[in-house]
């Protein structure tokens, strides 16, 4: 670790101790060449983890958190889809399910066949290198030249990314990115998909034949049914069944479903392209980023908005139905610095009602099915609430912004790095010594600055 990159915050007792402990908990799950989430229950790369994990883990080692970006889009497709799991080829396929050979990946480029899943995850990859830049350029021209080659690197590989999804994911036809699995969202047993998979057949004799291994390593009420597990599988043997491709996709997959985080994070990361195409000397194509982000931006609006609710939702694309549930993914458009104004106070009174409130939980907490264990219907999770902090920043709600920081410090200091906790008592639930929930911390206890993209408070 280098303690020479230590938080700019005047650190106390309490900020010491959390913050030494989260270090120690990116230094366990590092696993020679990247990050695994934790090594109970995640024993590989997981993509958006990658995201956040580069966030923190550039304070303390940023020579990996580069490696780590690295090691992830070393596994990009050709299409430039950039897989939701990187499986270790070290790892037994009993180790985790579904594992690599389940997904029957073909072998590309230079991987090997099995050496990834053929879905995606939320694109916050260009927002992570953009901030490990910042970090590297605070800290001399020598680490300012490296961290613009691994830019040099990313930048390419980023557009490719963003293109697939802006291309051959906008299977609604409307400038939005489509997810065809739950777990493409990050958000995998959200309610916000509910709808959607009713039409989905539950087969529960697929986990006769595949079985789950996660509630050998983890509690059954803190994790998704059965039912949503059957559902999962069966949506992972359509995508395989055509070759992952996603031409004429509507016709043969039975979920199709239009995010309103995931595209807010694609909009966000247009705009990270946009900074860092200006720090590679490329103006014209900075501009062209943030056209695009512009564009995202009012298809959200035009498309995810419920003006019944107050906030975004999302849209099942098969029937061109919003959702009814109201998720903490329909209030991460925050981040977005040119939403429209009303709709920012829209999704700011969402936030601050009964339904959400400080730290913001999964799921609506006066709804009928709120739970308050299991996943992502209901438990607090740093990583949402990190995203939102960024908004709030970004419309420049600072003080609001500094409320919710302290919150999430609060919160894993007194319970531990776990992956999320329960919105009540603040008890940490699912995996322990979680890796984001650690590089998070680093970065609450560290960065109090306004994204560069941000308005102007």
């Amino acid at each position: 670790m280098h303690p020479d990159h230590a938080p700019t915050a005047p650190m106390t007792e309490m900020s010491a101790e959390l913050w030494n402990s989260a270090a120690s908990v990116l230094e366990t799950n590092w696993a020679g060449d990247h990050m695994v989430p934790s090594r109970r229950l995640y024993p590989h790369q997981w993509s958006w983890d990658t995201a956040f994990i580069a966030v923190g883990l550039a304070y303390v080692n940023p020579t990996r958190a580069w490696r780590d970006l690295r090691s992830l889009f070393e596994a990009q497709w050709p299409d430039g889809r950039v897989p939701h799991i990187v499986f270790d080829p070290a790892m037994a396929e009993a180790d985790y399910f579904p594992g690599p050979a389940f997904w029957g990946v073909p072998s590309y480029g230079s991987r090997p066949a099995h050496g990834s899943t053929g879905i995606v995850q939320p694109p916050l990859h260009a927002v992570a290198a953009w901030e490990v830049y910042r970090r590297a350029a605070a800290h001399g021209a020598a680490s300012a030249q490296q961290a613009r080659a691994e830019l040099e690197w990313l930048y390419p590989r980023l557009v490719a990314q963003q293109d697939y999804l802006t291309g051959q994911r906008d299977l609604g036809g409307g400038g939005l990115a489509s997810i065809v699995h739950p777990w493409e969202s990050g958000l995998d047993n959200s309610p916000a998909w509910d709808a959607a998979l009713a039409n989905v057949p539950a087969d529960l004799s697929l986990l006769s034949v595949y079985r789950r291994r996660d509630l050998a390593v983890s509690h059954a009420a803190h994790r998704p049914t059965d039912t949503d597990y059957a559902r999962y599988v069966g949506l992972v043997i359509s995508y395989r069944a055509g070759d992952y491709s996603d031409t004429g996709l509507l016709e043969r997959h039975a979920f199709a479903v239009e995010c309103p985080s995931f595209n807010a994070i694609l909009g966000a990361a247009e705009l990270a392209l946009a900074q860092i195409a200006g720090v590679l000397g490329l103006g014209g194509k900075a501009d062209t980023h943030r056209e695009r982000a512009q564009h995202i931006t009012s298809a959200i609006v035009a498309r995810l908005w419920n003006p019944e609710t107050g906030m975004f939702h999302a849209r099942d694309v098969r029937t061109g139905r919003l959702t009814a549930a109201r998720c903490v993914s329909g209030l991460v458009p925050l981040m977005l610095p040119d939403l429209p104004a009303e709709r920012v106070a829209g999704v700011l009174d969402a936030m601050r009602s009964e339904r959400f409130g400080t730290p913001v939980p999964s799921y609506d907490r006066t709804a009928a099915d709120f739970d308050t264990m299991r996943y992502w219907r209901g438990p607090v999770w740093i990583n949402a609430n990190w995203l939102l902090r960024r908004g709030l920043m970004v419309h420049g709600l600072r003080d609001e912004a500094e409320d919710l920081r302290a919150a999430m410090v609060r919160l894993v200091h007194r319970n531990g790095h776990f992956e999320y906790f329960h919105p009540e008592t603040g008890e940490g639930l699912g995996a322990p010594s979680f890796s984001w929930t650690a590089a998070l911390a680093l970065d609450l206890l560290a960065d109090r600055s306004v994204p560069a993209y941000a308005k102007a408070a």
